[in-house]
């Protein structure tokens, strides 16, 4: 049975990629095109931003940063639930902000960089090719998780964040969620990388650059209404055991969204 499953699902991935190899290379240029309209532009960032809050890396790690700050903070102040959790939704907002200005500031790396090519389909399609792949790749760890790698962050990024929380200073919070949000890139890069490749093909890189803010935004949306909600024990005892049960159909979720994205982008641009 597992047999038949990795041939089947390497023979529709090899497809896949073939497809969108011919698609993203083969294909003459569209010199006319311009971007999607707005009005699609705008729904797939803010959808795609908002879904990819939930990826299964950022999630877990942030509950577990949360669960190590509640444990610290309460160990060392010795005050009431009620300061705790105050103080809990201070530090771990430093935490967030910095997860969401590392994510921001590698997406307007990487659209910066596609600004330089001359053709704007030269970027989107060689980033929808890859995100395909990535997206794949997820789907991959979904069908058949114990074959090969598995697309996440390294295993000690659950020991940084715990560390990270420990220290309960500014510094020592900016510098982990620095860390954890470049380690935690493997599991949203494929969402990532495909709205990127959509921003690369607007012709108004204001535009493009307003669009990643959006993304980003949407992005640490899900991950600070999780602070919120985690300072409290309980519900922190709730969300990880809902984490658990339904992660690994997120990431199902997410890869196939990633390879629809992908193709949708190589056919129009």
């Amino acid at each position: 049975m597992r047999a038949a499953r990795v041939l089947t699902f390497s023979v529709l991935a090899v497809a896949a990629l073939g497809v969108a190899a011919w698609l993203g290379l083969g294909r003459p240029p569209t010199p006319a095109f311009t971007g999607l309209p707005p009005v699609v532009t705008l729904g797939t960032v803010v959808v795609a931003g908002f879904a990819d809050g939930f990826n299964p890396c950022a999630f877990t790690v942030l509950l577990l940063f949360v669960a190590s700050l509640l444990a610290a903070a309460q160990l060392r102040t010795g005050e009431g639930a009620v300061a705790v959790r105050g103080r809990v939704l201070g530090l771990g907002s430093i935490y967030v902000a910095a997860v969401f200005l590392t994510y921001l500031a590698l997406g307007l790396g990487l659209l910066a960089t596609s600004a330089m090519f001359t053709q704007a389909h030269v970027p989107a399609r060689m980033a929808a090719v890859l995100s395909i792949a990535l997206g794949l790749w997820m789907l991959k760890d979904y069908f058949i998780p114990d074959l090969g790698v598995r697309l996440q962050a390294p295993a000690a990024v659950g020991e940084w964040a715990r560390a990270s929380a420990r220290r309960m200073t500014v510094p020592g919070l900016v510098a982990g969620g620095i860390l954890i949000g470049l380690c935690t890139v493997p599991c949203s890069g494929a969402v990532y990388l495909a709205v990127l490749s959509l921003l690369a093909a607007q012709a108004d890189r204001l535009a493009g650059f307003g669009y990643l803010l959006l993304y980003n935004l949407m992005f640490i949306l899900p991950l600070a209404a999780l602070l919120v909600a985690a300072s409290s024990r309980p519900v922190l005892a709730r969300l990880a055991r809902w984490n658990l049960a339904h992660r690994e159909r997120i990431r199902l979720g997410l890869g196939t969204g990633v390879v629809l994205l992908g193709f949708a982008i190589l056919v129009t641009v």
